[in-house]
């Protein structure tokens, strides 16, 4: 129910902007065709005006350089200074345009899918994700409590946990989806998220990650003179974006995280990460990205490698079950195309709407009257749109990185927002839709609250690490 509220106010809330635009304004005379068939970065033309027409600060900005840009409206002058061409750039596709993305976004995980549940089917057959329902059981025992000893889910959360732990997203996926599917054969009510899948989604969407290598290599190929600076702040939030999400949730659950058991686990982990910290910031931007290839892709191949040889042993037919498990993961693509279609769109009327202007702008002002520094508003885009669209909040972190550059403060802190947590209603559209369940419960509030954890801690580490 909350979330079919949030998916009407998203769509409500931004028609409503785009009509206030649209009355109030010259410049946005075309922006409901925009919302509906318009294509990103297409060049919206306004008007052309004479110099002599325009205001005095566009006018003397345009004799200095002869293009300019007000509040997402450009200005390009001709070579004699006369005629002005008015114009906006979209910055997301319409909703036609967005769906038939939704549905390639599903067509594309179908050979991450197949690959990746045909592994995951060997494991279940040989025994190996029993094996490692054993090893984290007693911890997850506290954390799910309604999950029984020993069950296959406990692997399948852990595969998940350790794919997003390593940055690989097109492993964590297919993991995650069949965690979903573990933990829905336990569901008493099918339509209704149970308690054990609110945790798991709340944790994964948490996004703890050791390297954001995607977010370095963005740095580096736009200049910055050491790209591997934002690492351990993206680590350090998206830890804590984690931490906050199972506070959270077992609040809401009513879970005593202050048991031995618990605190052994999480002291451990932390230990670890913090000892494996001290030796990643030694390396050069070279050797971590080295590092970073070797480490990931290096134990994706030890997997595949262990789930045959296991299978080998335990005479399992190796390429049926392979190929049994391959069938599912194209079959769980299809089914979440309808969730995808539905969330995307609401986020595309979000975006070519405006809103996400009005809210910057309203902060900014609160911030200049306040006389607080108004630096980190700059960055506020993609914290704003990570939730949302994962793509929209990397293109809002280059574009920061493009207006301020790579190395200043504003680009730091929209690398390490960037990296500070997962894209929450993408993972509810496809999770929850992956297992049919249609009353999300409180999962995307705690979610929220989790990234907002993210985002405060981002912001208060940029200011640490770089003000």
């Amino acid at each position: 129910m909350v979330l079919s509220r949030i998916w009407s106010a998203f769509i409500i809330i931004a028609i409503a902007i785009a009509s206030v635009k649209y009355i109030s304004s010259s410049h946005y005379k075309t922006i409901f065709n925009d919302m509906v068939v318009g294509k990103s970065g297409d060049t919206v033309q306004i008007a052309t005006q004479k110099m002599n027409a325009l205001s005095p600060v566009i006018r003397d900005s345009l004799m200095k350089t002869p293009n300019f840009a007000d509040s997402r409206i450009h200005y390009k002058t001709d070579s004699l200074k006369q005629n002005v061409k008015v114009y906006r750039v979209q910055e997301a596709d319409g909703v036609i345009n967005t769906s038939k993305t939704a549905v390639e976004i599903c067509i594309g995980l179908i050979g991450i899918m197949t690959l990746f549940m045909g592994f995951m089917s060997i494991a279940e057959k040989a025994g190996g994700i029993n094996l490692l329902s054993r090893f984290i059981q007693p911890f997850f025992s506290k954390l799910f409590p309604e999950i029984p000893k020993n069950h296959p889910a406990f692997g399948h959360m852990l595969m998940n946990f350790s794919a997003n732990l390593l940055g690989l997203d097109n492993a964590a996926t297919p993991f995650g989806l069949k965690a979903m599917e573990s933990l829905q054969t336990l569901n008493p009510n099918k339509d209704t998220a149970s308690n054990s899948q609110i945790m798991f989604l709340c944790l994964h969407a948490g996004g703890m990650t050791l390297i954001p290598v995607s977010i370095i290599a963005i740095r580096a190929s736009m200049g910055s003179k050491t790209p591997t600076d934002i690492f351990l702040p993206c680590m350090i939030a998206t830890f804590a974006a984690t931490l906050a999400a199972m506070i959270i949730v077992s609040l809401y659950q009513k879970i005593n995280l202050l048991k031995p058991v618990v605190i052994a686990y999480v002291g451990g982990i932390s230990a670890i990460i913090a000892l494996l910290v001290v030796y990643l910031v030694q390396l050069s931007k070279d050797e971590l990205d080295t590092f970073s290839k070797i480490l990931s892709n290096g134990l994706i191949l030890f997997i595949f490698l262990a789930i045959v040889l296991g299978a080998v042993y335990k005479k399992i037919n190796v390429f049926d079950a392979f190929i049994e498990g391959a069938k599912e993961g194209f079959t769980t693509c299809v089914k979440i195309i309808p969730y995808l279609v539905g969330m995307l769109i609401a986020i595309s009327l979000l975006r070519t709407s405006g809103v996400f202007d009005v809210i910057i702008d309203g902060m900014k002002w609160v911030t200049y009257n306040a006389n607080l520094d108004a630096r980190f508003v700059d960055g506020l885009p993609t914290a704003l749109i990570k939730p949302l669209s994962g793509s929209g909040a990397r293109g809002m972190m280059v574009d920061t990185m493009s207006t301020f550059g790579a190395d200043s403060f504003q680009g730091k802190l929209a690398a390490t927002l960037q990296g500070s947590s997962d894209t929450t209603f993408y993972v509810i559209a496809v999770y929850f839709g992956a297992v049919a369940v249609k009353n999300t419960r409180y999962a995307v509030i705690a979610m929220l609250l989790a990234d907002l954890v993210g985002v405060i801690t981002s912001i208060a580490l940029a200011y640490l690490f770089f003000a």
